[in-house]
């Protein structure tokens, strides 16, 4: 349980990445802490690595749509995680992205990192297989300008955001 100490540290501590022009990356946050830095936060956030889920677990990895819509509506970033426990194949990734920009538009949505932390395979071992994504993506029915967003225009877009007036 979040002490209300912490949970103002915290909040102090986005405060502080705000002003000082350092991303905030919410990927391993609950929906409650999600919301709530959403709520301080005065730059877009990044949700780094998730998938969407039915049923999220409240310390599971996946995450529902309302928790994606929350970083979306703060011009934040959610990245879709390229992992084999959410997504069989690269199909089923670009359909599992394909799924997060119909619950949060193409213009909040990004390819997942963190793949060399992660426990178990992924459905591609570096970045230079994107061409294989990208026809994943399009095979979606994306467009070329929606597939250009995701592959790294939206992380662009956003980073900016955080370091304008740093």
């Amino acid at each position: 349980m979040t002490t209300r100490r912490g949970l103002l540290r915290g909040l102090d501590v986005i405060r502080a990445c705000n002003r000082l022009g350092i991303v905030v990356d919410v990927a391993h946050g609950t929906f409650e802490l999600v919301k709530r830095a959403a709520a301080v936060t005065t730059r877009p956030l990044v949700l780094s690595h998730t998938a969407l889920t039915a049923t999220p677990s409240p310390r599971g990895r996946q995450i529902g749509s309302e928790h994606a819509r929350v970083v979306a509506e703060i011009g934040g970033i959610v990245g879709v995680w390229p992992n084999r426990y959410a997504f069989r194949d690269r199909a089923a990734y670009g359909v599992g992205i394909g799924r997060m920009v119909e619950a949060i538009g193409a213009d909040h949505v990004g390819i997942g990192t963190d793949m060399e932390g992660l426990n178990g395979e992924t459905v591609f071992d570096d970045y230079s297989e994107l061409p294989a994504i990208v026809a994943a993506l399009r095979a979606t029915g994306l467009d070329a300008a929606d597939v250009a967003k995701i592959l790294g225009g939206n992380y662009r877009r956003v980073f900016a955001a955080v370091t304008a007036d740093a």
